[in-house]
């Protein structure tokens, strides 16, 4: 979420979250190659920045 909680939870930002658990459990799987890795590093690390968790 943004760095100031706010009473209004938006459906993008939670779908966002959703977007960021998907990628993390992507990346947990064990027959990612290196370059799929690095790709889905990469999409978490954007996520995380637009949630303001970077």
């Amino acid at each position: 979420m943004k760095n100031k909680k706010s009473a209004n939870y938006t459906c993008n930002e939670y779908r966002e979250e959703m977007i960021l658990l998907a990628l993390q459990r992507k990346l947990a799987l064990q027959d990612l190659t290196d370059e799929e890795r690095v790709l889905v590093l990469e999409e978490i690390t954007k996520v995380e920045k637009e949630l303001g968790l970077d």
